[in-house]
């Protein structure tokens, strides 16, 4: 099953073709590490902070996207990239520009204080609010359970953190076995 292709559905009817990156199983079920096909974005806005000199990145919310969805894809599609509504997630299909410095730059994305690195992908104006189109450099990843018809479900939120110590024992055992076979 590794390598191969599949497509997560959502409520909504959209789709995201993934692909397999490892399949696994704890108590009889079988669990699969998915990577969307597509590079996932996400659209934050600018705003204005307290000190008037300084800009921040906000989330855009849903309805939010609804509007400026096709200015995006305009933009985009002028770096030969297409924008598509996916399921769970906003997605490009194309060759990404090759990153620079000033490209990137780090989104708290947790909680927790984490900290990822994003590359912008595009900078445009709906209605005088400025936004940007940013991609991970760690790419998405989303862990389903094949369910009694055969196909992938993304997991609940407490399905997730139930089997979180087992996703990073699995993880910590297959980058070991791979440093090790890195030694050789």
């Amino acid at each position: 099953m590794e390598g191969s292709t599949i497509v997560l559905t959502d409520d909504a009817g959209k789709s995201l073709p993934c692909t397999v990156e490892t399949a696994f199983k704890v108590d009889s079920t079988e669990y699969l590490l998915l990577q969307p096909v597509d590079f996932s974005v996400q659209i934050f806005a600018w705003q204005e902070t307290d000190d008037e000199e300084e800009t921040e990145l906000v989330d855009v919310t849903e309805e939010e996207i609804d509007l400026i969805f096709p200015v995006a894809q305009a933009v985009l599609a002028e770096q030969n990239l297409s924008l598509k509504r996916s399921a769970h997630t906003l997605t490009v299909e194309g060759e990404l520009p090759e990153a620079t410095e000033e490209d990137i730059i780090e989104i708290d994305t947790e909680e927790d204080g984490n900290c990822g690195e994003f590359q912008e992908l595009a900078h445009f104006y709906y209605e005088e609010q400025a936004f940007s189109v940013f991609t991970s450099l760690d790419p998405l990843m989303f862990i389903a359970k094949v369910g009694d018809d055969g196909q992938p479900e993304i997991l609940s939120p407490e399905e997730m953190a139930a089997l979180e110590p087992y996703v990073e024992q699995y993880l910590d055992h297959v980058l070991s076995t791979e440093d090790a076979e890195e030694e050789f």
